[in-house]
């Protein structure tokens, strides 16, 4: 059998989603597995123990009828017996049927049931065995004789991926032994999911001066606003800029497998609620996760992590904007957030 596996569309979705594609694998242990993902992320299906990788254009929703024309002929062209859609679009699963696959597997819903031979019924989203995104993905395998052995995920980060990262600290003046704590501070969902930058900015700063590692900036084109107003942070207040000579920034400057390349060299990891989150944890670095309108139950790392979060009556609300003072992010001390840091490094002073 040729099958293909449709992965979701974000990278900390497709993190969530590896124990499921694990299950795939060892069911259809002879199967020709592949996978179709956004192109930006197919390097990490290449570790993912499949046997080949369909990148998909970016599209702007499934109307976008260039994108939708070259997916399809990509489809087309691995000649598959059956799909496995892990997304719950209708663009999808019409994208599947477009590509002439002859068996077409997911959950039903949002209309497309009709364009699937298997329509999987869709649970209740936030019901407490399928709540975590990990489970969600792994109830649809298991409808299909799929056994899931554990909701866990470890990727083997590459020689030549962490010898990209190293060739970029290099050349900021971080050598082989120095030790580094990396931060992700955006977030693609929306403004909301962001820690404030000046915060941010504190944990950097004692982080430098107490546990003696360089911090690193890490994340997507995206997040370069935010990078600019944690430098302008420690900037304005000296008691922060104490020891924070080194601060090394590469965000916007990373891909996929440079950016795991950091990840795996990093002594531990700060980030929100992001798809870099989900990476370090996969890859067996700590992670401190800074939890504010999401859910933790939905989205916790599937790795090693402590998740830091504020107590407040709103939360989580899942909003991408915050229509109040944003007071489960502004609440989170920064203290704590260095005392899980101090931690994972170890043999540090915490006081």
């Amino acid at each position: 059998m040729r099958l293909v596996v449709r992965l979701p569309n974000w990278l900390g979705d497709i993190v969530m989603a590896l124990p499921a594609l694990r299950a795939v694998r060892a069911h259809w242990p002879d199967a020709h597995l592949a996978v179709a993902v956004p192109r930006a992320f197919a390097p990490l299906a290449d570790v993912a123990g499949v046997d080949a990788v369909v990148p998909l254009v970016p599209a702007r929703g499934w109307r976008d009828r260039q994108a939708a024309a070259a997916d399809a002929a990509a489809l087309a062209g691995g000649r598959f017996d059956a799909a496995l859609l892990l997304t719950n679009s209708y663009g999808s699963a019409w994208l599947a049927r477009r590509a002439g696959i002859p068996e077409r597997w997911g959950y039903g819903g949002n209309l497309r049931s009709r364009l699937l031979t298997r329509a999987v019924p869709r649970p209740r989203r936030r019901a407490r065995d399928v709540r975590h995104h990990a489970r969600y993905y792994g109830r649809l395998v298991e409808a299909l004789g799929c056994r899931v052995d554990a909701y866990q995920v470890r990727i083997d980060v590459p020689a030549a991926w962490r010898a990209a990262a190293a060739r970029q600290l290099a050349a900021r003046g971080v050598g082989e032994g120095d030790p580094i704590v990396a931060f992700a501070p955006g977030a693609a969902y929306g403004s909301a999911k962001r820690w404030p930058p000046a915060l941010v900015a504190a944990v950097i700063a004692r982080v430098a001066r107490d546990l003696h590692v360089v911090p690193v900036l890490v994340g997507t084109p995206a997040d370069r606003s935010t990078a600019q107003a944690i430098h302008a942070a420690l900037a304005a207040d000296t008691r922060l800029g104490v020891g924070c000579g080194r601060v090394v920034d590469l965000v916007g400057e990373t891909d996929l497998p440079a950016l795991a390349g950091v990840i795996a060299r990093a002594r531990a990891f700060v980030s929100n609620d992001s798809g870099a989150m989900h990476l370090s944890a996969a890859a067996g670095t700590p992670v401190v996760a800074v939890f504010g309108p999401t859910d933790e139950q939905e989205t916790a790392p599937l790795g090693p992590h402590v998740i830091v979060r504020s107590q407040v009556w709103c939360r989580p609300c899942l909003r991408r904007e915050c229509p109040l003072d944003h007071r489960c992010m502004r609440t989170i001390d920064p203290a704590a957030v260095y005392l899980a840091v101090a931690n994972f490094v170890g043999g540090v002073r915490t006081s």
